[in-house]
């Protein structure tokens, strides 16, 4: 009896010892490396990802992307929508206050909407005016707590595209812009306000003492945003092998987008390294316009003799798997459904070069050097496609000229990757659309643009995920293009971070996140 005692004791000890070396320590300065300058400190205008990644620190939205790519509350502690989908009300967090002292209104939520819509170079307007899917009407402010947004009609996306980081949907404070319009200073609600920004060198941010952070759990940019250490300083670092070189003598702390191949040798400096199913998507596009490529079973025959495991294993380090779906593993719409494709079968694919009337004509698979991984899988894909008897013949662009080609539709196979996109909608979006006014979209089946069409209209998710499975039970009957794999998020820290999480889009957090 005493030894079970004593056992329990020494347990109960190891439990207590362990939880409070996972208590956050406050205080210090969190070094994030960043391979180029920002653009500017106005949300919205003049961006790129590094900028989002900085002012997403300093400015929230009302609601924000989770960490599975669900929208959950960032400034809005809650909202309801209208029982005909028109009408959203949002409720605004108590107690959320401005850098510069003045509480978060609902006159603030809408002049910060009002002063994006109004800007021309604001990339996301055509996303909000109804000409590219969100038509809003109207935004109200009938009282302090309360945001309400009037929509057209009823939308699957307005809150997807809300909380999207690369619209920049955030709320400043009106004392951010001088009197004439022209903007000053970023003053917003976050838990890290700009302390200084020394350019090509590096930015730095203070945490916000008073920073009264959302009830709801922190995930991805959504909930709780809690910062522990003082200082956040994002450092200016172009150069990949002298980014990996400061992880490993301390001069910086967290860097991201690491290449999956560099990561047993950071493992062997001791640095820690975090992966997640990424967002980015590697594929092969084909050209079904060009005559011999109009062909079905030529496109089948391609599908079948390309060993997609073999591709995703090699390039992603054994990190990523097999995905020729519009759905990432790192969604919550997600499900093993979506990847049925058909088989890697070389006999097969033989076959049905020969049931074509397929008779060696070249086939020429563009590619650049600007981005390795497109010019890695290209290589794989000849291999593969000439081991069954395709004549394929590596054309390698300069990265311009192979953008050029793939906005006019001028080629037979492309190797590309698309950038992240947060939602199988714009995923769908980026490939499926109407040839007539976009050539470079790699398909344009009626039943499927009606699919997408409603998948960007309804707000139910378990209808949405009915249509994002009927449509990919089209692309694999129809094969206008070949999704590969999902590239990997992969960033590094140092053993001094604590309470550093990678997710899908692979953008550095610096909350909830402190040093030993």
């Amino acid at each position: 009896m005493k030894r079970a005692l004593v056992a329990a004791w020494l347990c109960t000890m190891l439990v207590t010892q362990a939880v409070a070396e996972e208590q956050p320590k406050q205080g210090g300065m969190l070094t994030i490396r960043l391979n180029s300058d920002i653009r500017s400190l106005e949300p919205g205008v003049n961006r790129d990802t590094n900028t989002d990644n900085v002012l997403n620190h300093i400015f929230e939205g009302l609601v924000a992307y989770r960490a599975d790519m669900s929208v959950g509350p960032a400034l809005a502690d809650s909202w309801t929508v209208s029982g005909d989908g028109k009408t959203y009300r949002f409720v605004l967090r108590d107690g959320a206050t401005f850098h510069n002292g003045a509480p978060l209104t609902s006159a603030e939520v809408k002049w910060s909407w009002s002063r994006l819509q109004a800007n021309p170079a604001w990339q996301c307007r055509n996303v909000f005016d109804g000409s590219q899917g969100v038509k809003v009407i109207d935004v109200e402010a009938p009282e302090p707590r309360i945001v309400v947004y009037h929509l057209e009609k009823p939308s699957g996306m307005f809150l997807k595209q809300l909380a999207n980081i690369q619209c920049a949907v955030l709320v400043a404070h009106p004392d951010s812009a001088d009197a004439q319009g022209q903007w000053r200073a970023p003053i917003g609600t976050g838990p890290f306000k700009l302390a200084e920004w020394k350019h090509d060198q590096s930015i730095d941010l203070d945490r916000v003492a008073d920073y009264r952070p959302s009830t709801a759990p922190a995930s991805g940019y959504a909930g709780a945003r809690i910062a522990h250490v003082d200082r956040v300083r994002f450092r200016i670092i172009p150069d990949d092998s002298a980014a990996r070189a400061a992880l490993r003598t301390d001069a910086v702390d967290v860097i991201t987008e690491v290449q999956p191949e560099r990561i047993a040798e950071l493992q062997a400096g001791g640095v820690n390294v975090q992966t997640a199913s990424g967002l980015a998507r590697d594929a092969l596009l084909i050209n079904d316009k060009d005559p011999l490529l109009a062909n079905p079973k030529m496109r089948e025959a391609i599908a079948t003799a390309i060993d997609r495991e073999q591709i995703a294993e090699i390039r992603s380090q054994g990190l990523a798997k097999a995905n020729s779906s519009a759905v990432s593993a790192s969604m919550a719409y997600f499900d093993p459904a979506f990847l049925a494709w058909p088989a890697y079968d070389p006999s097969r694919a033989a076959a049905l070069l020969k049931e074509a009337g397929y008779h060696g004509q070249p086939i020429k698979l563009q590619t650049n050097k600007r981005y390795p991984g497109m010019d890695a899988n290209s290589i794989l894909l000849q291999a593969m496609l000439s081991a069954v008897g395709l004549n394929v013949q590596i054309e390698t662009l300069d990265w311009a000229t192979q953008l050029d080609r793939y906005m006019k539709g001028e080629f037979q196979l492309q190797s590309f990757t698309y950038s992240g996109r947060f939602d199988p909608a714009l995923t769908y979006a980026t490939f499926l659309a109407d040839r007539t006014r976009f050539k470079w979209a790699q398909w344009d089946d009626p039943k499927a643009l009606d699919l997408l069409r409603e998948a960007m209209e309804t707000a139910d998710d378990a209808r949405r995920k009915q249509l994002f499975l009927d449509l990919h039970g089209l692309l694999r009957a129809q094969i206008p293009t070949i999704g590969l794999f999902y590239e990997p998020a992969v960033d590094a820290t140092t053993k001094h971070v604590h309470g550093y999480r990678v997710w899908a889009p692979d953008r550095p957090i610096a909350w909830g996140v402190w040093k030993d």
